[in-house]
């Protein structure tokens, strides 16, 4: 696709300084003094009307006299001017703006005004801009100083992006000392166009960066932001500290799940997902990023400490168990040669205390031992300065091995003058190094978070192909029905029949309008039963007086209905009633009372909530938290993070749950809120499980209108599954192919696929002279976001050597949304033994199906010259084709959708 169109804000060719200045610490004179100083290797303009000269540099009363292009203009002007400079920039062809200037959204309705004005007249030149309010952006290695910083910062490999601009000054003043470098630094200011999303996909993109670091105030559009995070995860370590973890402000739930899951908690979830990891504190930050720059491949949170001091390795231990690390079981074989290496006074097993007077030699053993053993993730290693001490040897010892491993191996020297020149050595060697064990344990259990993220990051749930199909259109004409009568809140029947449309299973209920027809209905369902309030208004039954359980004869029947009307009224006088629903009495004597809940976070989307039930689900407030889609893996993660998990397998008396059945609901809810835009908040309370199955004994719905749209899926912070385009389509001879979108596990269907194609099909369709696909390359092609790429498999059954079925890939076609939204650059590869039998043609058509279901309008792409069979079917399916203008053997072709 070239360059990417973000290059001219970050790698600009000429800059423009719009209130370039000698005033004295005016933003202008800082800004321009900061290019001069960084020794900027593109063209420089200031621009300052009101001077013909700006430090010893001519200026240009406007940027119309200036007569080379400009890339970038940074704007440190009253705010007031700033609209007629962006449309000045527009007539001059500029491609960005950094606007330095603050009072606009921040200042209040004129401000606000401003800001429109300014948008408006970047979008018609098609400007993208940083800002406004915002430190500027840092790009060290071009020497690009776009700030008002009083100084630079060093070259390095990290890039940071911040909300806050004061952080970034903090920040760059502290990692001057402590010898830390930037590839990028970026202040976002009130990001009235460029957002966290088109910064991180530039980033991914930029060979310069090898970690990202974000500081997060707010996110405004979650698909773009977990789009962008999510690609980036996947190639670069992603950390990020995000601010405003604790809400002072609480509001009227309408559901459990409401009052218990908050926005930190949807925020954290979707970070989870995104594969990155998030921190608390600013060193956090930069500790982990450390970490992560050093090579190491984290594994798993076993951790094992070797230390010279059995005091520091306890507290070690106690931090470990505190942040839910695991302490590693050391093999028998690690005992026994760190045995014949260490004194027989040593602990005899982890920590692994090499006694006080443990010198280079004595460490270099025990961490190789530990690095080696399998049950091992990671290693700290503590020293203590002792008489017989030699910190510098021994810190020398630690980084050799660290250069060998690549488990993570942190190093903590504690104390003060007698480990200085050892701190420096890490230091110099970029090794993560510590004073105490605290900080240590914690960036160990970061790099143990970000390896579970990461598996988190590549689930791409699949369809249900193994459930029943649900009943999607009958579920939403229930939600419809309560709409149309003015109801948020469905009643018990309606919620149940909502789930059923889902295939989970319900206690049967029925609505009684009388004494003696609740009688008739419990004689129906059979004793004992249980009777709870019908009523539109009433969110918490129990609160109301509006639950009675274990009626057991058909004499308690009337008696409770009186019974509870009575209480009901006195309670909530002002409710609607409509009678009372009677349910047989959930009889499971092995079953486990848990929850399952739905929120709609205003960010990030709908929310799934697991975790213990019944009637103190707030006080327990025992509940893990994921962003739909769920699949197998995903689900079993957010069982796993909660309490109630330890009684879900057999203990007592009782026998385990049948966790099947359990997943299985879980996955038809995440079915529910993907298809159900207008499913605002449920709650399953309680959901009995034991070891037959689960069942909804109580749910609750709470459903809002929304605007149709063209996206089915706009709902969601995370695109699902595209599922609806799987097809199935009929060669001449009669073989059935499968086209259906990629996913994950496909990843050695593709490998061998393109090992599989003709040398000449590989080099038309990768434009070189690939023989297969690298790893990176495979996460790439198989793990597909599908809010902004789809990719469409054609694929044919066939038998494997032990008469197994299994899946052939025959051909691949791929699309991915341009910047524009509006435009989208297509590639198809065929098999060879697949030419002529018009597979091409119908998987163009699906792609162009697929990407005109999405709104876009025009499919481009690029054709090499002597691919005759491919230019033969761009013309077969209406496609203009043109010499491109940069290749002359290279073929434009495009589509109108």
């Amino acid at each position: 696709m070239g360059q990417h169109y973000l290059k001219p804000l970050f790698a600009p060719k000429s800059v423009a300084v719009f209130g370039a200045s000698d005033q004295t610490d005016s933003v202008g004179k800082i800004v321009f003094h900061n290019m001069l100083q960084s020794g900027y290797q593109g063209a420089l303009y200031p621009i300052n009307p009101n001077h013909p000269k700006i430090q010893g540099h001519k200026s240009y009363a406007t940027i119309a006299q200036i007569p080379e292009p400009v890339d970038l203009a940074i704007i440190a002007t009253p705010p007031h001017s700033v609209p007629d400079i962006i449309e000045e920039c527009g007539k001059h062809n500029v491609k960005a703006a950094v606007i330095i200037t603050a009072g606009f959204g921040e200042a209040g309705a004129a401000g606000i005004k401003l800001e429109r004005a300014v948008l408006e007249n970047a979008k018609r030149y098609n400007i993208r801009l940083i800002g406004p309010n915002c430190l500027g952006v840092m790009r060290p290695d071009i020497g690009l100083n776009a700030t008002f910083n009083h100084g630079s910062a060093n070259t390095g490999n990290l890039a940071f992006v911040s909300q806050s601009g004061a952080l970034c000054t903090a920040i760059l003043d502290w990692a001057k000392s402590n010898d830390v470098g930037f590839s990028s630094v970026i202040s976002m200011g009130s990001s009235i166009d460029v957002d966290f999303g088109e910064i991180l996909d530039y980033l991914v993109s930029d060979i310069t960066t090898q970690s990202i670091l974000l500081y997060i105030e707010g996110i405004r559009n979650a698909r773009s932001f977990m789009s962008a995070i999510r690609a980036a995860a996947q190639f670069k370590p992603v950390i990020l500290v995000k601010v405003g973890r604790h809400s002072v402000s609480s509001k009227a739930a309408m559901s459990h799940t409401a009052s218990l899951v908050g926005s930190d908690d949807a925020f954290d979830a979707a970070v989870r997902r995104a594969g990155v990891v998030r921190v608390q504190t600013v060193t956090q930050l930069f500790s982990v990023a450390k970490a992560l720059s050093c090579g190491f491949h984290p594994t798993g949170n076993r951790l094992a400490i070797v230390t010279n001091g059995g005091g520091p390795g306890v507290m070690a231990t106690d931090i470990a168990a505190d942040l839910g690390l695991v302490m590693a079981e050391l093999t028998d074989a690690t005992i026994n040669q760190l045995n014949q290496t260490l004194p027989g006074t040593w602990s005899h097993g982890n920590p692994v205390d090499i006694i006080g007077d443990a010198q280079a030699d004595r460490y270099r053993h025990a961490v190789k031992a530990c690095l080696e053993d399998p049950n091992v993730d990671g290693v700290l290693t503590i020293l203590t300065p002792q008489a017989m001490t030699k910190p510098l040897e021994a810190a020398n010892a630690v980084i050799e091995l660290s250069n060998q491993y690549s488990k993570p191996l942190i190093a903590c020297w504690m104390g003060g003058t007698q480990v200085e020149e050892s701190r420096r050595l890490f230091n110099r060697a970029k090794k993560p190094s510590f004073r105490t064990p605290e900080p240590a344990v914690e960036v160990f259990s970061f790099l143990s978070e970000y390896y579970q993220n990461q598996k988190l990051l590549i689930q791409v749930p699949g369809p249900l192909s193994h459930h029943l199909e649900p009943d999607v259109e009958g579920a939403r004409m229930v939600i419809e029905g309560a709409l149309q009568d003015r109801r948020k809140v469905l009643n018990e029947m309606e919620s149940k029949a909502l789930l059923s449309a889902f295939h989970i299973p319900v206690a049967k209920t029925l609505v009684a309008r009388s004494p003696n027809e609740a009688l008739q209905i419990a004689l129906e369902l059979g004793f004992p039963v249980a009777m709870k309030i019908n009523s539109p208004d009433i969110t918490h039954k129990t609160d109301a007086g509006g639950v009675i359980l274990n009626l057991a004869n058909a004499q308690a029947v009337p008696a409770a209905y009186h019974e509870m009307l009575d209480s009901v009224r006195q309670y909530r006088p002002e409710a609607r009633i409509d009678g009372v629903s009677i349910e047989p009495m959930v009889v499971k004597p092995n079953g486990r009372e848990l929850m399952v809940g739905v929120t709609n976070d205003p960010v990030f989307g709908p929310v799934i909530t697991f975790g213990a039930g019944g009637t103190m689900v707030e006080v327990m407030g025992d509940r893990s938290v994921a962003l739909p889609p769920l699949n197998s893996f995903l689900v079993k993660d957010l069982i796993q993070g909660t309490h109630v998990a330890k009684m879900l397998g057999a203990f007592r008396h009782m026998p385990a749950v049948n966790m099947d059945a359990l997943e299985s609901l879980l996955l038809r809810v995440s079915e529910m809120v993907c298809e159900l835009p207008m499913l605002m908040e449920m709650d399953i309370n309680p959901l009995i499980a034991d070891e037959h199955g689960a069942l909804a004994a109580d749910a609750r719905v709470v459903v809002a209108f929304r605007t149709p749209s063209a996206d089915r899926y706009a709902h969601m912070a995370i695109y699902p599954y595209p599922s609806h385009l799987v097809s199935n389509w009929q060669l001449s001879d009669g073989s059935n192919i499968v086209i259906r979108p990629i996913r994950p596990e496909d990843a050695e269907l593709e490998q061998v696929f393109v090992r599989e194609l003709s040398e000449e099909s590989r080099y038309f369709r990768f434009m070189n002279s690939i023989q297969e696909l690298s790893q990176a390359m495979l996460v790439r092609f198989t793990q597909i976001d599908y809010s902004r790429e789809i990719a469409l498999l054609a694929v044919r059954e066939t038998h494997g050597r032990n008469a197994e079925k299994m899946e052939v890939e025959v051909g691949v076609a791929r699309c991915a949304t341009n910047p524009d939204g509006e435009t989208c650059e297509f590639a198809i590869v065929i098999a060879d033994n697949m030419h002529g039998k018009g597979l091409g043609s119908k998987l163009m058509t699906a792609l162009m199906d697929a990407a005109r279901e999405r709104g876009l309008k025009v499919m481009q792409g690029e054709v090499l010259s002597q691919n005759n069979h491919m230019l033969k079917l761009m013309k077969n399916l209406g496609f203009t084709i043109e010499t491109s203008k940069e290749d002359d053997s290279i073929k434009s072709v495009h589509k109108l959708l």
